[in-house]
Order: C-alpha cells, then sequence, then structure tokens
C-alpha cells in the first residue's frame, strides 16, 4: 500500500464522516418531529472536519485546507466552541 492510497483512504474517511453527520442530524430531527442539532451532529463533524482537513493539508490544496478548518471557514473552531459551551452548560446545571 503507498502513501498516497493512505491518503485517499484517509480522504475518503473524511467525506463518509462529514456526510454522515447530515444523517445524524435528520433521524434526530425525525425522531423529535421538529429540526435539531443532536450532540452527535458536532463530534461527527468536528472528526470529519479534522481528517478532511489532514487529506487537505496532504494535498496542499489552498481552497480546500481553509475550508475545512483554520481560514475563512472556521469549521472545526466552531464545532469544538459548541462542544465547549455545552459542557459548561452541562457543569453549571449539575452545580
Amino acid at each position: 500500500m503507498t502513501g498516497q492510497t493512505v491518503w485517499l483512504g484517509i480522504g475518503s474517511l473524511g467525506q463518509a464522516l462529514f456526510s454522515a453527520r447530515f444523517v445524524t442530524q435528520w433521524l434526530a430531527s425525525e425522531r423529535m418531529r421538529r429540526s435539531v442539532v443532536p450532540h452527535p451532529f458536532l463530534w461527527v463533524s468536528l472528526a470529519g472536519g479534522v481528517t478532511l482537513f489532514a487529506y487537505a493539508s496532504w494535498r496542499g490544496d489552498p481552497v480546500f485546507v481553509p475550508g475545512q478548518g483554520l481560514g475563512l471557514g472556521l469549521g472545526l473552531f466552531v464545532y469544538r466552541r459548541n462542544l465547549m459551551l455545552i459542557r459548561r452548560h452541562r457543569q453549571m446545571v449539575a452545580a
């Protein structure tokens, strides 16, 4: 197995994770009979974003890299920040 094959696998995994977040959100919304964004949506988004960011970095893609994380897209920051806010809220409720 070549390095390129491994990275194609990583990129494919990232895309699958990123796509799975929509299925996660859809199923949760159907269950609740209203539009909701469940916590797993954020975790799957973060995992998919990190994986796609790694793949885009390996490719050296100047469009894809910012969109997945650190540049103008801010995707990874937003997912992480939402998870931090959820944790803080849970700690306040528990106290």
